[in-house]
């Protein structure tokens, strides 16, 4: 099995799917990597020789910011905001929708399940 960055790639997919299994490696990002690591784009991860692996591997760590770091400075971001009281930071400390989005009618994911509304008992009628 092939890990790269700590995880464990998909043998049956091809080199350039398996590779965005790692947090922080997109298409364009995996596809930049076998270039320059001289791998063909279309081979699959179980084919790839412990040479190509180890060039993959050199490229990934040169690169920098994947996985844990990178959910990590992510994080800092969001928390640094959230400090210094900015327009996102707040959306994000109330749990809103921090881009523009419109909350009126939606926004169920970031907002939560609607809450249930309180029935009113209706006053006695006069007869």
């Amino acid at each position: 099995m092939a890990r790269v960055a700590g995880v464990d790639l998909p043998p049956q997919k091809r080199a350039q799917i398996g590779l965005t299994y790692i947090y922080g490696i997109g298409r364009s990002r995996a596809t930049s990597i076998l270039t320059e690591a001289q791998v063909d784009v279309h081979k699959k991860i179980r084919d790839l020789s412990e040479d190509e692996l180890n060039r993959i591997r050199a490229i990934v760590d040169q690169q920098g910011n994947i996985e844990g770091d990178l959910r990590k400075q992510i994080q800092l971001d969001i928390k640094r905001m959230m400090d210094i009281g900015c327009y996102r930071g707040l959306r994000h400390r109330r749990g809103l929708p921090v881009r523009g989005q419109r909350t009126h009618t939606n926004a169920r994911t970031r907002k939560g399940p609607r809450r249930a509304t309180i029935a009113k008992k209706k006053a006695p009628g006069k007869k």
